[in-house]
């Protein structure tokens, strides 16, 4: 196969670059100048370096381009119609309310493995992706093009880091330093060396180039293909709305389209004489390899073993969820697991024991773990992210950006509420259910002993799309039998009687100190039903209307977590067109340090709280 020629790329660049313009101009709004300055290295990329099959983008085998500056999506897809993955004149379709050419990529698109735009996250994604292919055995490459101003982006650094101890030499990342953000120029504006210095510090290997010559360009990227034992950086100078005179080069363009008419047309004549007459051959697209398939997925739930555990022992969730994770791993080569220097604390490290070459370390790096989870469910794989609730907090928008994705990330933050005690507020992850509701799709877990919790990791990895699993840092009572069965939108009615006058909805924890409750009204001839509600999100709806009909429409939630967002306003939303009175216990003040049945105490979500709430 000839390779194109510099000529023939450099006219694709072109071709581009008035795509962009084009397609912007139409859609009256987009980032036209930031697709310029990066038309070349689209072009080299596209037409010269990837392996790939238009008709065929999830191809397994295939090399992986993730656009980190999402907002330079219209020349994203302008590469993609070039190629021959749809008609070139669907690029009017931009930012159109029908069409899934989206103002910044989604996998809506097939061609696009991970929803970017919030920058700072492509680098991590493109590390899972490069992991993904060390995991299958694939010689596929993964490449990543930043913008200069998301370098200031501390999660860029993060996965820098991640992508450097693991010496990914599968992964090359490239630099488009325009020199300009939104507001002003950036930081180390068109200091090439500035960029270089900094990869090569965090042990990348680090050319600069002139990011409008394809010919260096293509040398760059030879050199990258030939690096062993550390990924590639190349940052590549370039100009800012190369092309058009009227913005190259020149701040405050960011984000403004060319006016339809006279503006346009004349951006558009002016590219056009850049064209250079050739008779070159175009190119033709590299192929992949043959296609290999993992085949289908196999019924995790079904050949889950059973949990080892008699009524009564006393074991943690977290512990439970890392024997449900290492015996996941069994059953399925596409499960991993993904730490950040807490492994040993929510248990993740007995799956590492057994299948060391699935389990990656992100070290205190929590975006840059679930930013490398997400690129690894984008390839196939079923990623279980896990630390402390209150750190994946940290890593908020890349959740949120999983969710976008529809990715299948299975995350666990475990040691979550007042009930870890002693180590104080700032360790206590209080806002972590409301932040897993928040994200749409995102399937909510949170289980009460060890049983439930073997059973609901198996959930998680059946379930489609970004899961969030609560485990707890107490040991508490096993309650289930081996053989009692869970499902996402489930609960559990562990207390009832024809006499109950309220119900009680419990979640982990919580659910313990419901039962504590339930024995002392009892002994006053009180009786109560309790529920264990397991799956928060989605919610019990029909369970939860049954038991509140059967007890006069008087429920009350108790959890350990802030009021918004948790399981109360859960339980308010599931049943709140049926009349009745929900009266939620919640951590409502800032807590301190101390023992946590005294916590528990003091911030109303106690044994004796349930007690004092339904005398009332």
């Amino acid at each position: 196969m000839t390779p194109p020629s510099n000529t023939v790329l450099h006219n694709l660049a072109t071709q581009l670059r008035i795509d962009s313009v084009r397609s912007t101009t139409e859609a009256g709004s987009g980032h036209p100048t930031t697709c310029l300055s990066s038309a070349e290295i689209l072009s080299v990329l596209f037409f010269d370096e990837l392996r790939f099959d238009p008709k065929d983008p999830q191809h397994p085998e295939a090399d992986r381009f993730v656009l980190s500056k999402g907002h330079a999506a219209p020349i994203l897809y302008a590469a993609w119609a070039a190629a021959g993955a749809f008609p070139r004149e669907d690029v009017m379709q931009l930012r159109k309310i029908a069409s899934d050419l989206e103002g910044h990529p989604t996998p809506r698109l097939p061609f696009v493995d991970v929803a970017t735009g919030s920058l700072g996250q492509g680098l991590a994604a493109g590390v899972g992706i490069a992991f993904n292919a060390r995991r299958i055995g694939s010689d596929y490459r993964t490449y990543v093009l930043l913008g200069d101003g998301e370098t200031a982006e501390g999660s860029v650094w993060e996965a820098a880091q991640v992508a450097a101890h693991h010496q990914l030499d599968n992964l090359c990342a490239i630099t488009d330093v325009n020199a300009y953000g939104q507001s002003r120029a950036t930081q180390w504006a068109h200091d090439v060396d500035a960029f270089a210095a900094r990869y090569r510090a965090f042990g990348w290997h680090a050319i600069t180039v002139d990011g409008h010559d394809v010919a260096v360009l293509r040398a760059a990227l030879a050199e990258a293909r030939g690096m062993i034992g550390r990924p590639t950086m190349i940052v590549a100078r370039t100009l800012k709305g190369k092309g058009v005179a009227l913005f190259e080069d020149k701040d405050n363009w960011h984000g403004k389209p060319l006016k339809k008419g006279a503006e346009a047309d004349a951006a558009v004549a002016e590219l056009e004489a850049q064209y250079v007459p050739t008779s070159d051959p175009a190119p033709i697209i590299k192929k992949p390899a043959t296609r290999r398939s993992e085949g289908p997925l196999p019924d995790f739930v079904a050949q889950m073993p059973a949990p080892a555990y008699a009524l009564g022992d006393l074991v943690a969730t977290r512990e439970a969820y890392g024997t449900a994770l290492a015996a996941l791993g069994g059953i399925d080569v596409r499960v991993v697991a993904l730490d950040a220097d807490v492994k040993n604390s929510t248990f993740s490290d007995r799956f590492e024991k057994l299948y060391p070459e699935r389990f990656y370390q992100a070290f205190i790096a929590e975006q840059a773990m679930i930013g490398a989870a997400m690129g690894l469910a984008s390839r196939g794989a079923i990623a279980f992210p896990s630390s402390f609730a209150c750190f994946l907090e940290r890593g908020a928008d890349f959740i949120r950006m999983a969710g976008i994705s529809m990715l299948n990330i299975k995350l666990c933050g475990s040691h979550a509420g007042v009930s870890i005690g002693e180590d104080g507020p700032s360790q206590m992850a209080l806002e972590d259910l409301s932040m897993a509701r928040g994200v749409p799709n995102c399937t909510v877990l949170y289980p009460s002993d060890a049983v439930c919790a073997e059973r609901l990791v198996a959930v998680a990895a059946a379930t489609h799309g970004p899961v969030y699993i609560r485990s707890s840092r107490p040991k508490t009572p096993i309650i289930y039998g081996p053989d009692e069965k869970f499902h996402a939108g489930g609960s559990k009615v562990v207390r009832q009687s024809a006499k109950d006058v309220a119900t009680v909805v419990g979640a982990g924890v919580t659910l313990f100190e419901a039962l504590k409750a339930h024995e002392l009204l009892a002994k006053a001839g009180i009786a109560i039903r309790v529920v264990d509600a397991y799956s928060i999100q989605p919610i019990d709806r029909e369970g939860l209307i049954a038991a509140g009909k059967a007890t006069g429409g008087r429920m009350f939630t108790v959890e350990d977590h802030y009021s918004a967002g948790g399981l109360g306003d859960a339980v308010s939303e599931a049943v709140w067109d049926q009349g009745f009175r929900v009266q939620r216990l919640a951590v409502r003040d800032i807590p301190r340090s101390g023992p946590p049945d005294e916590l528990l105490d003091r911030y109303g979500i106690s044994a004796a709280a349930i007690v004092r709430a339904i005398r009332a």
